[in-house]
């Protein structure tokens, strides 16, 4: 399994369509300060899920729209479109090619797609849970998450073994049930 393609419109510093396609193998983006490389990055972990601004380098969702510039005006959504290829069966889809986006514009609405099918964030999530291709997994990485990696100062080493190995999945579910679990004593205790 591995990123083929990814398209991005309206997405940061994108103002005009992009497609960006990735050969097999480990591919590194290069260039100088300014040209995109981040925004990427940042366009690849919100596809996948990201819903923290901060891990985007923003302060509310709506700044990942093109905010214009001085000669093109600003746009009214951005869209993000990523496509792997899912030749090994990773992914719980009989597809070979998975196509996953989402859509945000400026009044704040979202939506999400696998396949040109409309879903919900939660659909995406559980198709790359434990396959390490989540908003936050091993399979992108930004150069301050070698150093948090390398420094272990938030148990990232730990967070990064877990993904390989596959627990998140079960994590997410525990805390799913425990939720509820907890959701449905409150109610319980209510009715006494």
């Amino acid at each position: 399994m591995h990123i083929s393609k990814l398209e991005v419109f309206g997405f940061k510093s994108f103002a005009k369509k992009q497609t960006v396609v990735f050969n097999d193998g480990i591919t590194g983006i290069v260039g100088p300060n300014g040209c995109g490389k981040t925004n990427i990055v940042d366009a690849i972990r919100w596809v996948l899920g990201e819903q923290r601004t901060s891990r985007l380098r923003s302060s509310k969702m709506e700044d990942l729209i093109f905010n214009g510039t001085s000669r093109v005006k600003p746009l009214g959504f951005c869209e993000v479109y990523l496509t792997v290829e899912n030749d090994k069966g990773l992914l719980p889809l009989e597809y070979n090619q998975v196509e996953v986006g989402r859509k945000l514009y400026r009044s704040g609405e979202s939506e999400y797609f696998i396949n040109k099918n409309s879903c919900r964030l939660k659909d995406i999530y559980n198709l790359f849970v434990d396959t390490g291709m989540s908003s936050d997994a091993y399979s992108v990485i930004e150069l301050n998450m070698i150093e948090q990696i390398l420094s272990n100062k938030d148990h990232s080493r730990r967070i990064m073994f877990e993904e390989a190995a596959g627990v998140n999945k079960y994590k997410s579910q525990r805390r799913s049930t425990l939720k509820k679990f907890e959701l449905n004593n409150r109610d319980l205790g209510k009715n006494r």
